[in-house]
């Protein structure tokens, strides 16, 4: 029989359970430390996070600073930065994972899947063919390969490195 060990599954169970009004959205660009906040990439509406319950390993959300729970909700300037900031997180996951695919989406209400429906935010999920396995079938349990921490050392570098090597927005 071999093993699987989640050590870290500890630590999530053992924490204390934010109140129902709470909004990490909203208090993680505050915290003054984008490592601990798993913050890889700040853009001037928004910012790009690992996501700390992710559905595959390398999971980003694009993140409002603002509170807002709707799309139509965003100025205009607003959305061109958020599909800007989803292209490239993309792109990071691309150059730091080289996935073969992607899920990229909104969950817009509590109904469609939303944990936190106040306040919006798109997924960029990397995907590789054969990446589902019987674990979320039998064991109700996701496999992710690498640590939330290894994974932000590793696409922080390669948002640095894009976005030092972007042109100026236009």
């Amino acid at each position: 029989m071999q093993h699987l060990h989640a050590y870290w599954r500890m630590e999530y169970i053992e924490a204390p359970k934010d109140a129902p009004d709470a909004n990490p959205f909203a208090s993680l660009p505050k915290l003054g430390d984008d490592r601990a906040a798993l913050i890889v990439h700040r853009g001037a509406a928004h910012y790009i996070v690992l996501n700390r319950f992710p559905y595959n390993a390398g999971h980003l959300l694009v993140v409002p600073y603002r509170e807002v729970a709707e799309l139509e909700a965003l100025t205009t300037a607003e959305r061109d930065e958020l599909m800007a900031l989803i292209v490239l997180g993309k792109r990071i996951l691309q150059a730091g994972l080289k996935p073969d695919g992607f899920n990229i989406g909104f969950n817009l209400g509590a109904a469609a899947g939303a944990g936190i429906p106040k306040h919006l935010h798109a997924h960029i999920v990397p995907r590789w063919s054969g990446d589902t396995n019987f674990m979320p079938v039998v064991g109700q349990t996701r496999v992710l390969p690498q640590s939330l921490a290894a994974m932000y050392d590793r696409l922080h570098a390669v948002a640095r490195d894009l976005a030092a090597h972007q042109p100026p927005a236009a």
